[in-house]
Order: C-alpha cells, then sequence, then structure tokens
C-alpha cells in the first residue's frame, strides 16, 4: 500500500537538540565539581569518592563539549517536535550522567539503585534507596541536594537563563516542561526564565538563612533550604527533620515549602511591583483554601482523637499537609498511625499538587478548578438546555484547548497510575505498597502508604523491576505524562 503523502517519515534537525544538551551536560560536569571541591574543603572523606566525582565531571565535560562544537551554529528556531524530543532526551540523559558519583563512589551502589536515587532527585519525587543517611558521606549528601536543587525549575529552564539563542523558543521550551498555559508564557517574556532564576536563588538563600537562625548548623541549613525550595524532600537523616527538634525549624519548612507552591511567574510579578497579581490569582486562592481546610482539619482530627496540645497539632498538621500537597515530601511524625480517615485523606492530598509553574509535582490545582467549573457548567445545561455557560477561570473565558488538556491530563494520569499499580503487584508487593508507590512516582510526592514505602518505609527493599517502574513514572510525572507519550507515537516521527 503506497505511504499517503501527510504520513511520509521526516527526520527531526537534531542539530539544536544536540548542542542544548550539550550545554546541560557542561553545567552537570560544573555542578559536580561542587561536591569535589567540598571533599577537598573538609579533608575527612576517602579519595575515592574524589575520583568519583572528578571523572564524573569529567565524563560529562567530554560529552557535552564535542556535542556543543559541532552544533554551535545550529538554527534556534525550534518547532514543537523539536522541543518535546529535547525535554524528554535532556531529562533521561541527564539523569545517567548525574547517576555515575553514586555508582563510583564508595557507596558502590547498583547501577538501578544509582539510577533510582538519581531520577528520584532530579525529579524532586524524594523517594530513596538509602539508609543510614547520617553515616554517609557528606559529598553524597550534597550531590543529593544539588539533583534536587538542579531539578526544581526544570532543568531545561537553567538553560534557558544562559542561553539567548533560544529566544522565544526558550519559552516554548519552558511551556513544554510546565503545565501552565496562560498567557504569561508570550514572546514577549523571553526574560522570564532569568527572573525565575533569581527568584529561585533568593529564595533559596532566604530559606537557608532561616534555617541557620533557627539553629541548623550551616551544612544542614544549606541542604535543607535546597531540598526545600525545591520541593524535594531529600534530608540528611532517615529521621527527615524529626532530627531537628526546635519547633522553629518545623515552622521556616511549612513557610517555605508553601512559598514554593506558588507559580514562579507571579512572584516575579510581585517583585517587579505588581502584588496583587499574586493576591487575586484564583489558583494561588484555591491553593491557599485548600491548605488551610487540610491544615485545620487534620489539627481538629489530631486534638479530638489523640488529645495533642493546639499548638502542637497545629504545627504538625501544617508541617504534615503542606509537605503532601506541595509534594516535599518531608516526615515529620508517621502519619500511618493517625487512623483510617486521616491517611485516606493524606491519600488524597497527595494527588493535588500545588500551583501550576511551581517547583510541585501533582495533579495541580487549576487542573480542579477547571473540572469543578466544567461540572457545574454541564449541570447548569442539563437545568438549562438553552442557556450559554461558559467556563471563566481568572475573570476570562478558558479556551477550548486549555479544556481539552485538562479532560486529556486526568485520564492519562489515572491510567498511568493505575497501570503502574497493576505492574508493580505483578513484581510481587501488595495492593497498598503497589497503588501508594505508583501515586507517590507519578504525583513526585516521595513517600507513600504501608510499611514498606511509607513515612518511616525505604525503597530499597524494592526488586530491581519495581525500582524500574517507579523510575519511569517518575519522569513521567515531572513531565506531565504526555511529553513523554508523545515522543512514542507514531504521528510524532510524521507530518
Amino acid at each position: 500500500m503506497a505511504k499517503r503523502r501527510d504520513q511520509v517519515l521526516t527526520l527531526i534537525d537534531l542539530s539544536p537538540i544536540a548542542f542544548v544538551i550539550g550545554v546541560l551536560l557542561l553545567i552537570v560536569a560544573a555542578m559536580l565539581l561542587v561536591p569535589a571541591f567540598h571533599i577537598l574543603l573538609v579533608g575527612t572523606e576517602v579519595d575515592s569518592n574524589l575520583r568519583a566525582f572528578l571523572m564524573s565531571s569529567g565524563a560529562a565535560g567530554l560529552a557535552g563539549l564535542p556535542m556543543v562544537l559541532l552544533t554551535r551554529n545550529a538554527n534556534f528556531r525550534l518547532v514543537p517536535r523539536q522541543l518535546y524530543l529535547l525535554t524528554v532526551a535532556s531529562w533521561v540523559i541527564i539523569s545517567v550522567f548525574c547517576a555515575l558519583p553514586f555508582a563510583l563512589s564508595d557507596v558502590h551502589m547498583s547501577v538501578v539503585d544509582s539510577l533510582f536515587e538519581t531520577v528520584s532527585g532530579i525529579t524532586t519525587t524524594g523517594s530513596t534507596v538509602l539508609s543510614e543517611l547520617d553515616k554517609l558521606p557528606t559529598s553524597i549528601l550534597l550531590w543529593r541536594a544539588l539533583l534536587q536543587w538542579l531539578g526544581g525549575i526544570g532543568i531545561v529552564v537553567m538553560v534557558i537563563a544562559v542561553l539567548p539563542h533560544l529566544r522565544v523558543g526558550g519559552m516554548r521550551l519552558f511551556r513544554a516542561e510546565a503545565s501552565d498555559k496562560s498567557e504569561k508564557f508570550t514572546a514577549r517574556s523571553s526574560n522570564v526564565a532569568k527572573s525565575i532564576g533569581t527568584i529561585y536563588v533568593g529564595l533559596s538563600l532566604a530559606c537557608a538563612l532561616c534555617y541557620w537562625l533557627a539553629g541548623m548548623d550551616a551544612f544542614n541549613a544549606v541542604y535543607h533550604a535546597m531540598t526545600t525550595v525545591s520541593t524535594g524532600g531529600f534530608s540528611t537523616s532517615d529521621q527527615s527533620l524529626r532530627q531537628f527538634a526546635d519547633p522553629d525549624v518545623v515552622w521556616v519548612s511549612s513557610i517555605f515549602m508553601f512559598l514554593s507552591g506558588l507559580p514562579f511567574v507571579l512572584m516575579v510579578q510581585f517583585v517587579r511591583g505588581r502584588p496583587w497579581a499574586l493576591f487575586r490569582d484564583q489558583q494561588v486562592r484555591g491553593y491557599s483554601y485548600i491548605v488551610v481546610v487540610a491544615v485545620s482539619s487534620i489539627t481538629a482530627w489530631l486534638v479530638a482523637s489523640y488529645g495533642l496540645p493546639l499548638s502542637e497539632a497545629v504545627r504538625i498538621a501544617t508541617f504534615s499537609c503542606v509537605s503532601i500537597i506541595t509534594t516535599t515530601g518531608y516526615v515529620l511524625i508517621d502519619y500511618n498511625l493517625w487512623g483510617g480517615l486521616a491517611v485516606g485523606a493524606i491519600f488524597f492530598m497527595t494527588f493535588i499538587g500545588a500551583c501550576a509553574g511551581s517547583t510541585a509535582g501533582g495533579i495541580k490545582i487549576f487542573r480542579f478548578q477547571i473540572g469543578a467549573l466544567m461540572l457545574r457548567n454541564q449541570m447548569n445545561t442539563m437545568i438549562h438546555p438553552s442557556g450559554m455557560f461558559p467556563v471563566i477561570y481568572n475573570r476570562r473565558p478558558v479556551s477550548e484547548d486549555i479544556v481539552t488538556s485538562v479532560i486529556a491530563f486526568s485520564f492519562v494520569f489515572a491510567g498511568t497510575v493505575a497501570i503502574m499499580a497493576v505492574a508493580l503487584s505483578l513484581t510481587g508487593l501488595d495492593l497498598t505498597t503497589s497503588l501508594s508507590a505508583a501515586a507517590t512516582a507519578v504525583t513526585n510526592v516521595g513517600p507513600g502508604l504501608g510499611d514498606v514505602v511509607g513515612p518511616m518505609g525505604n525503597f530499597g527493599s524494592l526488586n530491581d523491576a519495581s525500582k524500574g517502574i517507579l523510575i519511569l513514572g517518575m519522569l513521567m510525572g515531572r513531565l506531565e505524562i504526555v511529553t513523554v507519550m508523545i515522543v512514542f507515537t507514531a504521528a510524532f516521527w510524521r507530518f
């Protein structure tokens, strides 16, 4: 059968893709030198760890430099197919190179474990296969934090900030990773990425200072600032933030986790003298409302069921709810012991996520809001068949493509979690572990439910097949699933 002209396979110009990935690898090579410098500074670690980071940095540099030099004259007016391929390829390739220190250091992690820890870090999931974190070399701990900080605002956003060649395409690339589809991402927003980077760095520094003032030592303050603002959740101890007894640390963490769940574009507008842009945003109001309701409900439950003092209940509830909703995954207490109602509420909060355009994962607040508006309008249409009920969000009609994307994403998200849960159960895991592990991977939260992957558990006991499934789930969740799926469709490779 003759091929139709509109189905003829076409070659994708890989030159700009190779160039951007090369730049990313050079950035990774530079960041790998940070733990190496730390080793030289503290002077207490074995030489094998220093060699591991230097070799990893050299490998990333040797791979990235030729790609940059050979493709520096490429056409950077990227088309959608190039953007999607670049987004997926960059995350996969960067994850492979970032995993090298785990495999080469004296921690001696397997290939699968190294990839799992790396992908969990760079997607800001926060699940870990490592135990006895208190005994790990500080250079390895530092690299885990850097991974989450690197992945917090999206790998490619960093490139946009230092790569003027992308211009408009750079913001389109940001949209390929983010879920915000509003007019804030336009051709006139070419400098937004740099502003986002500035806000991100400033928020990280402020968080580190507050942690230090709250009683943390300098290393832990910087470490937890990176994993807090990135909503990643890695810690320096198996006890997570329970290792710090001071309530001030808990409140600092809660505040900065909440702030990191806000849209960074709106924070840019806030610091540029438009504060009401943040406060008037419907998504921000919905996010704040959900946090208040969740905290109030869990507080009431803890006081009524366990007799906790009100101040302690508020502190524990605020920290736990914000940690889950923003998909950070810090743990203060074993919420598996709170009873079925509270555990069910926490499981639901796992799916919510914070605002689009933040460092948080999950479904995102705006999708729930638009879904609720669509449901209300459908009910109004059933009551008044001849009426016209447009979907209004943030005082503007919602375009058809956004409505379609919300419906499609909701379907794909539910299907992905279900398929992953079934696949995990086939590896021998029980239903609770399979379902919660799948959910926490796709939503990039970190801890699940149960004794195996729960807040007191660890993913290290899972077999390699389960870890491989979760690695794919974490990447798909970070890239909002559809971005990954589209690369593997036949239509993607055709006109």
